[in-house]
């Protein structure tokens, strides 16, 4: 089999994003197992950079151990995409001329097509990630019966957009990490002929933390439960801090919120004496995190998959999520490592519960921690990978 190409708009090491820490491990791991892989991407920093600008040098350059091919971006009219894209974050509907627009001025590189273009023959596959960029629309349409696609898929607008329906049955193929995301797209989408598989995401198995070294660092004596990840209304942490502001007034215990990750959110003045937001911690923090936690609860409504989910039930800690959140609330009825709620009543059950069955909750943790072993450790998913490969190789 020739080299794989892997097509994402940014890429490099520690850029936060799910699709993008799913590619790095994917790629890091493959090539260990000896694929040859190569990463197509464009010279922009990030996806919450400018872009319009070309952070990087143009050329080869190495990250993660594997070579990376970078192309410059093409200016954009960053107005008209915004006037777009604020319409379809608000589901307002949008036109067919308007999603042209969208995708003409989203992020895309012109000279990574013409190379997709000139050196097809080179590789065996194109995988492209995630769903809705330009990288993704415009480059998966060049060679269609070569291109893979990793959509990362959430019930969103986007989803919906009449383009997209019109190329995604083209592909070769999509690779899912999880089953309520492939009965999304085939909702949405003809995937009649389109070699569609659920194959899953990989983890970092090799990890674990030391709850009392955690408690020491940061002075946190107290149960408390925790979030991981970036700290915005898109994440639904908004409803996290205000449901817990709530479980407080009713429930004047001891317990606490702690957040990590980047971003900002608001905390009421008065509830700042137990919600503590950490900002970035070290790796190894975070698992310690875990580890000491009563649980991790992971609030969002969009996830494809959740490595916060996984390093948590890595280190024996059940979960909380949402239960409108398809993909979360199967790992957890899957796995049976968590629970769910569906407002703020449930929530306030839920917390109550794991506090009053403190065995239970271990139990939970420790379910979840064979569940990712037994179906998300690195050398099971690329094994799926690389036979999933040789099969659709054209």
């Amino acid at each position: 089999m020739k080299k794989v190409g892997f097509i994402i708009p940014w890429f490099a090491e520690n850029i936060p994003g799910g699709a993008e820490a799913e590619l790095r491990g994917l790629v890091k791991n493959l090539s260990a197992f000896g694929v040859a892989v190569e990463v197509l991407t464009t010279c922009a920093e990030q996806f919450q950079s400018d872009w319009n600008i070309n952070f990087y040098p143009e050329g080869m350059d190495t990250a993660e151990g594997v070579p990376v091919r970078r192309f410059p971006v093409r200016k954009r009219d960053s107005k008209t995409f915004d006037e777009i894209n604020n319409k379809l974050m608000q589901c307002i509907p949008v036109s067919i001329k308007e999603e042209d627009i969208f995708f003409r001025e989203m992020i895309n590189s012109p000279a990574l097509y013409e190379y997709i273009d000139k050196h097809k023959d080179e590789y065996s596959l194109f995988v492209f990630i995630p769903y809705m960029l330009g990288t993704t629309y415009n480059g998966c349409q060049i060679c269609p019966e070569k291109s893979i696609l990793i959509p990362c898929l959430h019930d969103e607008s986007y989803a919906y957009m009449q383009r997209l329906k019109e190329v995604f049955p083209l592909l070769r193929g999509m690779i899912f990490l999880a089953k309520p995301e492939y009965d999304l797209a085939d909702k949405l989408y003809d995937l009649s002929k389109v070699d569609a598989r659920v194959l899953g995401g990989g983890v970092n198995t090799n990890i674990a933390g030391e709850p009392a070294r955690f408690r020491k660092k940061y002075g946190i004596k107290e149960k408390f439960i925790i979030y991981a990840g970036r700290k915005d209304v898109g994440k639904n942490v908004d409803t996290l801090v205000k449901y817990f502001f709530a479980y407080k007034i009713r429930n004047p215990g001891n317990l606490k919120l702690v957040l990590l990750g980047g971003g900002d959110i608001f905390i009421p003045h008065r509830a700042k004496s137990y919600i503590y937001d950490l900002g970035f911690v070290p790796i190894q923090d975070k698992y310690d995190a875990y580890s000491a936690s009563l649980l991790l609860c992971q609030p969002s409504l969009n996830e494809s998959f959740s490595i916060v989910i996984m390093e948590s039930w890595l280190c024996k800690r059940p979960v909380l999520v949402h239960a409108n959140c398809s993909v979360t609330r199967h790992f957890a009825q899957e796995s049976n490592g968590g629970l769910y709620f569906s407002d703020y009543f449930e929530f306030e059950g839920c917390l109550n519960y794991m506090q009053s069955q403190p065995n239970l909750a271990d139990g939970m943790g420790e379910n979840g921690r064979k569940f990712v072993l037994e179906n998300f450790s690195w050398d099971i998913i690329v094994e799926k990978y690389m036979d999933f490969f040789r099969q659709v190789s054209v």
